[in-house]
């Protein structure tokens, strides 16, 4: 595997957690911006509000990450998906 498609791995994890996570820059943010329409409202509402949206982006996700490595689509300019080691 090239370093490339473990990037991408990588930041498919992040990105799907990253809004259900308390440590994330902006949480404070939007509690405090749903606390506006919701005063009751919370770290656990927001974390159980954004679940599902978190999985579903998961799904696609590795849906999008399959197919590309199927069509062997390559995942930049000079990264291609498999990782060919060098002539010495």
């Amino acid at each position: 595997m090239k370093p490339e498609l473990s990037q991408v791995v990588y930041r498919i994890g992040d990105s799907v957690t990253n809004v259900i996570s308390p440590m994330m820059s902006f949480f404070a943010l939007i509690i405090a911006f749903v606390q506006k329409y919701d005063p009751k409202a919370g770290i656990g509402t927001i974390i159980a509000t954004m679940v599902p949206y978190s999985m579903a982006f998961l799904f696609i996700w590795i849906l999008l990450l399959i197919a590309w490595l199927t069509l062997g689509i390559p995942l930049g300019p000079d990264a291609e998906i498999h990782y060919v080691l060098p002539k010495q």
